[in-house]
Formats: C-alpha cells, sequence, structure tokens
C-alpha cells in the first residue's frame, strides 16, 4: 500500500466457515475492507481471501478487547 497503517491481509483456509470468521475478528478491531466470498485455485484445496486494513482507524476496542482471548500464553503477558 502507499500509506503506513494501510495493510492487505490474504487469508487461506480450509473452508469459508475458517476465512470468513477470521476476517471478522480483523473487522471487529480495524476499519476493514471485507471480501464478499472466498475464491477457490483449481486442484488446491482450501479457500483464500483479501482483505484490506486500515490500522490508524479502530473500531469500538472495548468491546473487541472484552470478547478477544489471547492467542497463546505468551501473547497474555
Amino acid at each position: 500500500m502507499s500509506e503506513p497503517s494501510l495493510v492487505v491481509v490474504d487469508v487461506a483456509g480450509a473452508d469459508d466457515a475458517t476465512a470468513l470468521p477470521f476476517q471478522q475478528l480483523l473487522a471487529d478491531r480495524w476499519a476493514t475492507a471485507k471480501a464478499e466470498h472466498t475464491t477457490r485455485d483449481a486442484g488446491k484445496p482450501g479457500v483464500r481471501l483479501s482483505c484490506y486494513l486500515d490500522l490508524r482507524q479502530p473500531t469500538d476496542l472495548t468491546a473487541a478487547s472484552a470478547d478477544a482471548a489471547p492467542v497463546s500464553a505468551a501473547a497474555s503477558q
């Protein structure tokens, strides 16, 4: 991207039930241009999607932080 804090996130998942909720977690945290659907590469397992984040524009962090669980013990320190 041409400006700092603008990020393209490419997501690869086993299926829509994995990739789309992950994208929603990102959208709950930052201003996001979400993908409407996933794509499949012929002959390859899984799905892919791309979404665009603006890290300068957080959404309501209070609600997102209350619902978020740490990814690992190291992340909670």
